[in-house]
């Protein structure tokens, strides 16, 4: 009897270590998508409108009508949007305008930091908006002579605005189009 209780209890402990050396099963963590982009490498752009600039060389530039342009980026699904206006008169009005196309945003925003630019020598002033939140656009600028010209830009995303996980990408052409406004030259009428 102490034999089969012996050999019982052997194979019990057998039995208890080959169940307990299985692998536990753990659900796996949520991933994160890592998005990394290249080091921007910026263009001088040029053609007949009154004003040139530099822009990333992975992005694709079409001439929309009256000097504004669309600069596409399709790895990230985003879109700069440049307009032209002649000064006529009309500065304060199309500062309003800028100002307001802004702070359009400012529901879904979480606030809105305005950086004033100003170059001299090259006659260039403006400012750029940083949009934080989920709104439309997550950055805007305006640049201008005061006597002549006006360009405003903003970024667009084809992506429902999810702020946490377009941040990369939203910094990356964030950071092009500063570069941008910073590198405005009027070509004409100085």
């Amino acid at each position: 009897m102490l034999k089969k209780l012996i050999s019982l209890f052997i194979v019990l402990m057998l039995l208890f270590f080959v169940i307990s050396c299985k692998d536990e099963v753990l659900p796996k963590p949520a991933s994160q998508l890592r998005l990394d982009y290249p080091v921007a490498k910026y263009a001088h752009f040029n053609n007949h409108c009154p004003f040139e600039f530099e822009m990333n060389e992975d992005a694709v530039i079409k001439e929309d009508k009256d000097c504004g342009f669309s600069i596409h980026y399709p790895k990230m699904k985003a879109t700069i949007y440049l307009t032209y206006k002649t000064v006529d008169n009309n500065l304060t009005g199309l500062l309003k305008d800028a100002q307001k196309l802004t702070y359009e945003h400012v529901i879904k925003a979480d606030d809105i930091l305005e950086q004033p630019y100003l170059n001299y020598n090259k006659k260039v002033y403006g400012m750029f908006y940083r949009v934080n939140g989920n709104a439309a656009t997550n950055a805007q600028f305006y640049a201008t002579d005061s006597l002549k010209h006006f360009v405003t830009g903003s970024v667009y995303f084809y992506a429902k605005p999810k702020f946490d996980s377009i941040m990369p990408a939203a910094d990356y052409v964030k950071n092009d189009m500063q570069r941008l406004m910073e590198t405005i030259n009027w070509t004409q009428g100085r």
